[in-house]
């Protein structure tokens, strides 16, 4: 079993999101010595030191508490004896019904990894919340899937304000500027816009280029990252309204609730009904 298996096998019933510690992980799949891609955000947080972890082709060494971040598609093994993980997907997160989208966290804006060392007030701030986030996980109470997404949401906000003053700031080039504009293109008009030509022609460049601005950026194609913009906002409209399917469909710029239905199945694996009777609790 890989690790992209644990995080669709072992994240217990909300099917999304994991937690607990690096040893637990290892005595249940003892993984972590050997490289594995991800499916999901990884979040390690650790008070040792002289650990490794390698990401990619990068290795990162542990000199004092911190926080390791590894995205989606990377490749990791780690020389790690202990720690806390939390294990998440985007979809997970993204149900949160704001205007959040992991992108806008600047530590997970480029890299496919980064380690944010930890002061000992933040890092006892840390180990607080991801303690209460523990608590909650194994509580398995009714809408705890929801409090785990604040505490979620909490703990990236002040790991990004940690991150933001630990670091110096990253030389922006033309291509990174291009890929943020496209997704702030994307938030104002993915209800309205559904094909690349239309955001490649709003940035003056060439919808192959954007093509490949993605692929490089965020691991996937322009369309792709348009329709899973779509489908997301899909899911939040289920999961927190009483709209009717027909009604998110209009709102979504859809030109059917059938049209809308065959697309959210496609992207999804379930109809928007059972969506909506599956997780909206």
């Amino acid at each position: 079993m890989k690790w992209d298996e644990i995080a669709l096998v072992t994240m217990g019933s909300n099917n999304f999101f994991w937690t607990g510690s690096l040893a637990e992980m290892t005595k249940q799949y003892a993984l972590q010595e050997q490289p594995h891609r991800l499916s999901c955000y990884l979040l390690l947080c650790t008070d040792a030191t002289g650990g490794t972890v390698m990401i990619d082709d990068k290795s990162v060494l542990i000199e004092q508490p911190g926080i390791i971040c590894i995205k989606p598609n990377s490749v990791c093994s780690m020389d790690l004896q202990q720690g806390q993980v939390i294990f998440f997907t985007e979809d997970f997160f993204s149900l949160r019904y704001n205007s959040n989208v992991l992108y806008q966290f600047s530590f997970l804006a480029k890299q496919s990894g980064n380690y944010v060392p930890l002061e000992e007030t933040l890092f006892q701030k840390w180990q607080l919340l991801s303690g209460l986030m523990l608590q909650e996980f194994h509580s398995q109470h009714k809408c705890s899937d929801r409090i785990l997404r604040s505490y979620l949401n909490i703990l990236l906000c002040s790991l990004d304000q940690s991150f933001s003053g630990s670091s110096h700031p990253e030389r922006t080039s033309n291509r990174d500027e291009k890929i943020r504009r496209f997704e702030t293109l994307l938030e104002e008009h993915y209800s309205g816009h559904k094909t690349p030509s239309f955001y490649a022609t709003q940035l003056h460049i060439t919808t192959n280029y954007l093509n490949k601005l993605c692929k490089e950026f965020r691991h996937i194609s322009s369309g792709e990252l348009i329709r899973k913009r779509v489908t997301i906002e899909a899911q939040r409209l289920l999961y927190h309204t009483g709209l009717s399917v027909g009604e998110i469909a209009d709102q979504l710029g859809f030109e059917s609730a059938s049209y809308f239905a065959t697309f959210f199945k496609k992207h999804t694996g379930m109809s928007p009904e059972s969506f909506r009777k599956q997780d909206n609790r």
